[in-house]
């Protein structure tokens, strides 16, 4: 049925107009003006980000918990963590198109035309503040960290753009092969499934993780920092979606993973592991001491959870792998020769 013969059915002179895209939406919700100027910052499976003018609103993934994301953006909100993470500016969700939606100030993100300027010792002191804030003293219930929860999505995503007429476009020495079939460097989603299978049940989201644990960010990369006024001059800590308690480990996975890759230097991430350890941090053990007994599980995690989401990438829009995600492949196929850790250390 056409739109003109559904407005003769109801009754109406005119045609009714089409409903505005999620973005215009969630600009109008966060406004309470029809059709306000809006920027998109991200629309992406798990969440869709506009910024009107000092407001940002996002749309949370619609399978979100509410009760889960209520006590997050309780946390966010808390005294406990000021100067650590972004206060909302409401402290409840609220609701668009069946999707939670919340609302925060806005703030300036890292420039990333500039790695060479990478806060990386400030991301190091939020995260070591972070994990030492005392459960007792925050809202709860807490709920877990969902961490491994996006390595299972990502490995998820993997297996639906892995089909064979799905594959990356081959690339004769470095790039998978369509299909999920093994490259002439030997790369492909296969190492990805290989290195998954040397972790942990926990660190892939299959059971539940082990006892214990601190207050963790759960998805920290240098994209959830912002500063300006609204953070006090300051960098904060942004986006609550995967917070809660878990193995402080995981927040350092990323550096660290990027650094096992060759993808981060040496100086920055000594400056990073420097930094977490003198403001107090728990999860890489004192100064002096080899960090990797306690990062090496949520490092590989961090690897797996990256080269699949490369690999997923670059299957749906049918591109070769770039650099980085070749980098992080590359890691997968030296980890899929490692013994599998059925059960894994207790995480730090």
């Amino acid at each position: 049925m056409n739109q003109e013969h559904a407005a003769r059915r109801l009754g109406k002179g005119a045609v009714p107009a089409p409903a505005a895209p999620l973005p215009a939406a969630l600009a109008a919700y966060a406004t309470g003006e029809p059709e306000p100027a809006y920027r998109l910052l991200a629309e992406r499976e798990d969440g869709t980000v506009v910024r009107c003018g000092q407001v940002v609103a996002k749309a949370h993934a619609a399978d979100s918990d509410p009760e889960e994301l209520a006590v997050r953006m309780r946390i966010a909100a808390d005294r406990a963590l000021a100067g650590v993470l972004l206060p909302p500016l409401r402290p409840v969700a609220g609701l668009l198109r069946g999707r939670p939606v919340s609302l925060w100030p806005y703030g300036d993100p890292v420039d990333a035309e500039r790695p060479e300027d990478a806060p990386w010792e400030a991301a190091a002191e939020l995260l070591a503040a972070l994990h030492r804030v005392p459960l007792a003293a925050l809202p709860g219930p807490l709920p877990a960290m969902r961490g491994p929860a996006k390595l299972a999505r990502a490995l998820g995503r993997l297996a639906r753009a892995g089909g064979p007429d799905r594959g990356p476009r081959p690339d004769a020495d470095s790039a998978p092969a369509p299909g999920g079939s093994r490259g002439g460097s030997g790369l492909g989603p296969q190492a990805v499934w290989d290195a998954a299978r040397t972790l942990p049940a926990w660190a892939r989201g299959e059971a539940p993780a082990p006892g214990g644990g601190v207050l963790c960010h759960g998805d920290l990369h240098l994209g959830q920092l912002v500063r300006g006024s609204a953070a006090g001059g300051g960098w904060r800590l942004i986006d609550v979606d995967d917070l809660g308690v878990g193995a402080p480990a995981w927040d350092l996975a990323r550096p660290a993973a990027w650094f096992a890759a060759g993808v981060l230097g040496s100086s920055a991430w000594g400056r990073f592991l420097e930094a977490y350890r003198a403001a107090g941090g728990p999860a890489a053990g004192p100064p002096g001491c080899d960090p990797w007994p306690a990062l090496d599980t949520a490092a590989r995690a961090l690897t797996v959870q990256t080269a699949a989401l490369a690999l997923a990438k670059a299957a749906e829009n049918r591109r070769r792998l770039d650099d980085v995600e070749r980098l992080m492949v590359e890691s997968c196929a030296r980890i899929g020769t490692l013994p599998p850790d059925l059960a894994g250390t207790r995480p730090a």
